[in-house]
């Protein structure tokens, strides 16, 4: 049975978060992780006013080589990173070598991970990888899925995201004309109709980028 860790990690711990923590007022989310030969390329989703500066400041990292920008929607980019030669085994290493996927990771300061293992073993393989390395993280819960249990993450959607969608969707929301209030879905989830309006917009863009965005494949 497939087994899922969500942890968060401070930036300085591993190369990427080095990479991309000079870039204020950028919100992060990692696509994926792309093993290569000779080294891990992560592509990477930045939502910000200004992407310009965002590019220019990564692509003077110590650690990066190259910055592509594959895709661009609005005030989101989807960039591939390659490095420098270092001598550096991080933490996207140590996921990699484990064959874990990842589900969700995002960054707004410090860096929150959700990864999915094919068993027990990957996971405790993982736990010896950060020990070995000296790379800190702070585990929030690890849990283990049922098949069905884990159909909400395959759009690597939050559990508020999808618990949101669901709402929105069982009362008529997205009709036309509508058939339900924010206010009222809010209401029944307890938070205001401006936290339920952003939990739908975000996971529409989630799901929206997965289904229909298929650039990344190309580098597969």
């Amino acid at each position: 049975m497939s087994v899922i860790l969500e942890f968060s990690i401070e930036p300085e711990e591993f190369v990427l978060g080095q990479a991309l923590s000079s870039t204020p007022n950028v919100v992060l989310e990692l696509e994926r992780i792309v093993p290569t030969e000779n080294e891990i390329m992560p592509f990477v989703w930045a939502t910000g006013n200004d992407l310009p500066s965002f590019e220019s400041t990564v692509r003077g990292s110590k650690y990066v080589k190259e910055l592509l920008a594959v895709d661009r929607i609005g005030k989101s980019g989807l960039y591939r990173i390659e490095w420098e030669d270092h001598d550096d085994d991080g933490l996207l290493t140590g996921i990699a070598a484990t064959e874990a996927t990842v589900l969700e990771g995002r960054a707004n300061g410090n860096w929150m991970f959700r990864l999915r293992f094919n068993d027990h073993e990957k996971l405790t393989t993982l736990y010896n990888y950060l020990t070995d390395h000296e790379i800190t993280v702070h585990v929030e819960r690890t849990y283990t899925l049922t098949e069905d249990s884990d159909r909400g993450h395959r759009f690597g959607l939050s559990e508020e995201q999808r618990e949101a969608l669901v709402l929105a969707l069982r009362n008529g929301y997205f009709e036309t004309p509508s058939e339900a209030d924010l206010d009222e879905l809010g209401a029944e989830l307890d938070i205001s109709r401006q936290a339920l309006s952003d939990r739908i917009r975000r996971g529409n863009e989630k799901i929206l980028r997965r289904v229909l965005l298929s650039s990344v494949a190309d580098f597969d």
